[in-house]
């Protein structure tokens, strides 16, 4: 058993492949095969033109910055070392937003909105991989 404290995802047949990609650091996610629209989470319908033809793909895991902020407060006991911690939103090239955050870096508040970045994979537990960024400059 792992002795990891944090939350940890809920793995179902929608999101498998997202997770399964993550565990072989790569970021795997739906493209719709009628529009091409990238989307985050997975789902029946594609959010722009409302297909239900979709496949996954590899995208790179860069992107840049889109926006970032601090947590203060403690919602799961798991943070408590770590308040206040980053939490940043990165929009991935050729895909969707996603939430994560920066690690290597001393001062992750240095980092600014539009810095690019690149994927890092945390492999938390023998099951589950995090996506994660650190800047590319």
């Amino acid at each position: 058993m792992s002795d990891y404290k944090k939350p940890l995802p809920v793995i179902d047949e929608h999101n498998r492949p997202y997770w399964e990609g993550l565990k072989a650091h790569k970021v795997v996610l739906p493209r719709c095969k009628t529009c091409d629209h990238v989307r985050f989470q997975p789902s029946r319908y594609c959010p722009d033109c409302g297909s239900q033809e979709s496949e996954w793909t590899e995208l790179a895991g860069s992107g840049r910055v889109w926006a970032r902020c601090a947590f203060h407060q403690v919602y799961f006991e798991g943070f408590r070392d770590e308040i206040p911690y980053n939490v940043v939103v990165v929009e991935l090239d050729g895909g969707p937003r996603v939430y994560s955050n920066l690690v290597g870096v001393e001062d992750p508040w240095s980092v600014p909105i539009g810095a690019s970045v690149e994927a890092v994979f945390d492999d938390v537990t023998e099951d589950v991989t995090l996506l994660k960024f650190r800047p590319t400059g």
